[in-house]
């Protein structure tokens, strides 16, 4: 367990993904299935301030936190994720993955860490879809430069308001050694 907040953050890494299911009100998560290649996530908070006017001032504020949208760039999405996240089919013969445009995304919680000057914080996002990732390609010239793949991802509360966790420098070590096992649960926001 770290004693010091970290000052800065860099470097993002051990990305995974758990699929989520909800039934009859309970909501579960698969096991988290990482996925390596992580090169930028950007998640820019959702909700409007609405200013209430009374007195001939603002009398009162209120402010909707309808999670973050945003886009999560890999080196390459791995077949596993397409095929659990946005159902591409494997043919069991020729095993050539063929994508439906009738399959609808699955829900799945985000789970990543971010380096700091200090210390990892290990984050999850609770709800999130995310669009197919990108398909494109460039000619090879003098250098060789990898190319990326990217899909827009949004991530929405639970019915109990749940967003987003994240550890901090007193969480205990064995929190964060179980990060990766399970999503954590915690206790639901107020």
């Amino acid at each position: 367990m770290s004693k010091n907040e970290n000052k800065v953050q860099f470097n993002l890494n051990n990305v995974a993904y758990a699929l989520l299911t909800q039934e009859n009100g309970a909501v579960n998560w698969g096991v988290p299935v990482m996925i390596p290649g992580a090169v930028t996530l950007t998640m820019d908070p959702q909700g409007d301030v609405t200013p209430f006017y009374a007195d001939g001032i603002v009398y009162y504020q209120s402010v909707a936190n309808s999670g973050y949208s945003g886009s999560l760039e890999m080196a390459r999405y791995p077949e596993r994720m397409l095929k659990d996240i946005w159902g591409y089919i494997e043919n069991e013969t020729d095993h050539v993955i063929t994508e439906n445009a009738n399959a609808e995304p699955k829900p799945f919680a985000l789970l990543y860490q971010i380096d700091g000057d200090t210390d990892n914080q290990l984050y999850c996002l609770y709800n999130c879809t995310g669009t197919r990732p990108g398909i494109g390609g460039t000619t090879n010239t003098n250098t060789k430069e990898p190319q990326t793949q990217s899909s827009n991802i949004s991530a929405a509360a639970l019915e109990d308001g749940r967003v987003l966790a994240r550890t901090t420098s007193k969480t205990p070590d064995e929190v964060r050694k179980a990060w990766y096992t399970k999503v954590y649960e915690g206790e639901a926001a107020a």
